[in-house]
């Protein structure tokens, strides 16, 4: 009886934990509601795509410039497998079973590579980070490490430089 007991203390004690996780990510989402707003919708025309699809995982969105705080409204926070375009007009991020993200060119300041992102930590430059302005002004990084790490150089590249031939 007393093995018992402990057992079914112990599951108490789980299960409480849980839900005060559970209540914890909700919290923190009412509080970064009102920083984060709506996300940009994809627009009818992105452009030209300047970059192949790269495949890979979507690490999360953390509000820059902490690599740690995760963005807990909607589905930004969560993981998810995705394909990362780049257009003229932006930055497509399609993710399985989730909404897709759309980053506007305008909104994006920088776009690097780092040793971890939203409690990932990888190899160095193992994740793709980029960091832009949402409509409500707060600044976001958004983490993916793609399958192919040899394509990084080409996403850390300033796109309208290469196809305005400012260099010639």
């Amino acid at each position: 009886m007393e093995r018992t007991l402990w057992v079914v203390g112990l599951l108490a004690l789980f299960a409480l934990c849980l839900w005060l996780m559970y209540r914890g990510w909700q919290n923190r989402a009412a509080r970064q509601a009102a920083s984060i707003g709506e996300l940009p919708e994809v627009p009818a025309d992105c452009g030209a795509q300047l970059l192949e699809p790269t495949t890979g995982m979507y690490l999360g969105s953390t509000i820059a410039p902490s690599w740690q705080d995760r963005i807990a409204v909607g589905d930004l926070g969560f993981r998810a497998t995705a394909e990362l375009t780049r257009f003229e007009r932006g930055i497509l991020l399609e993710r399985e079973g989730a909404t897709v993200i759309w980053i506007p060119q305008e909104s994006i300041t920088a776009v690097r590579t780092e040793r971890g992102h939203a409690g990932k930590v990888m190899t160095e430059d193992g994740v793709l980070v980029i960091r832009w302005k949402l409509p409500t002004g707060t600044e976001v990084d958004t983490g993916f490490r793609g399958d192919d790490k040899t394509v990084y150089p080409a996403w850390r590249a300033d796109p309208t430089r290469a196809t305005t031939g400012e260099d010639e």
